[in-house]
């Protein structure tokens, strides 16, 4: 069927089943759990596959997101008869492939207050590095490991344009809460399409601030605006740098929204899990890779003062090396 409707998918979805199911022995070899048996990880593979084509193939039946998306959670009365929880098969999918005795959740102190202050209505912003496609969901499961379980569904992701238009992808985002925008490093692709993208991107922005003025909202956002990339000389994975505007803008959605609105930066160790290409692709279909490794994120302390951008950006620098030699010793890049 792929093959018919888009043939230079087909090694791409071939490589990925072979990554997928590798990295599940590997786990097995470890945990011995039945979830990562053949027949359940083939069953996973499989429903991510036939998910990709009805939703990101098949015209008659495609996804197409929002400025903003409210994650499918099986409530048939709400979301047009649907009855499948996106979010927990998004997280299942990846979930057995962070090993999860050797992940890490640090900055617990600052992590609670974050909770406690959007529990009390008040908001919270993440300026995290990006990592992998599967961010989202390590994010979700690191924060079921530190006894955030109902908050990890809650946060809202902002989302590139990859993530609603990449076959793959579409399932896994259609579970998550999203502001769907276009990252400046795509947005002058295609220059036609530019007026157009810059008007949603306004429409994105109108709708966070509605969230926001409403309180109690946890965004997630990657001012780099993109994964981190390899260095392929030195082979360590340096973390990409924050654009300036892009956290200067979710200050003054912060303020613009009369709500208390706090910052914090989040380092984030996902690179070895599904390490992306070294170099942008402005296209989709690209090749996926999967490993059985540790994960952790790191909660630094808010920023309240100063340069935003460069206290944000040098807390999250210094909390990935840190983070990084205590999952992968002697991989952290020198600074």
């Amino acid at each position: 069927v792929v093959e018919k409707a888009k043939p230079e998918l087909l090694a791409p979805l071939y490589h990925f089943c072979t990554e997928y199911m590798t990295a599940s022995q590997n786990s097995h070899l470890k945990y011995k759990d039945e979830a990562t048996s053949a027949e359940a990880t083939l069953k996973r593979i499989l429903e991510s596959v036939q998910f990709g084509y009805k939703y990101g193939l098949n015209p008659e039946s495609r996804y197409t997101f929002g400025v903003t998306h409210e994650a499918l959670r099986g409530d048939p009365e709400t979301e047009d008869g649907n009855t499948l929880d996106y979010y927990d098969w998004g997280c299942e999918f990846f979930r057995y492939f962070m090993d999860n005795d050797a992940s890490k959740v640090l900055g617990e102190e600052n992590l609670k207050k974050a909770m406690e202050q959007a529990k009390a209505g008040e908001n919270v912003v993440f300026f995290a590095n990006h990592q992998s496609e599967a961010d989202p969901q390590v994010m979700s499961i690191m924060l079921e490991k530190a006894g955030y379980k109902k908050e990890a569904a809650d946060v809202i992701y902002v989302a590139g344009h990859k993530v609603t238009t990449d076959p793959l992808a579409i399932p896994f985002s259609m579970g998550r809460n999203l502001i769907c925008i276009h990252s400046k490093k795509h947005i002058d692709a295609d220059p036609e399409t530019k007026g157009v993208k810059n008007r949603q991107n306004l429409a994105a922005m109108g709708a966070m601030l509605e969230k926001l003025k409403k309180g109690g909202c946890i965004l997630w956002v990657a001012p780099s605006g993109g994964r981190d990339r390899r260095d392929v000389e030195s082979g360590k994975t340096p973390i990409a740098p924050f654009d300036p505007k892009t956290v200067d803008m979710f200050r003054l959605m912060g303020r613009k929204s009369k709500v208390p609105t706090h910052y914090y930066p989040l380092a984030m160790v996902s690179y070895e899990l599904c390490p992306p290409p070294d170099f942008v692709e402005a296209g989709v279909g690209e090749q996926r890779n999967f490993r059985f490794v540790p994960v952790g994120i790191k909660v630094g302390d808010e920023v309240e003062s100063g340069d935003f951008n460069q206290v944000a950006y040098e807390h999250t620098l210094n909390d990935y090396a840190e983070l990084r030699e205590m999952l992968f010793p002697g991989t952290a890049p020198e600074q």
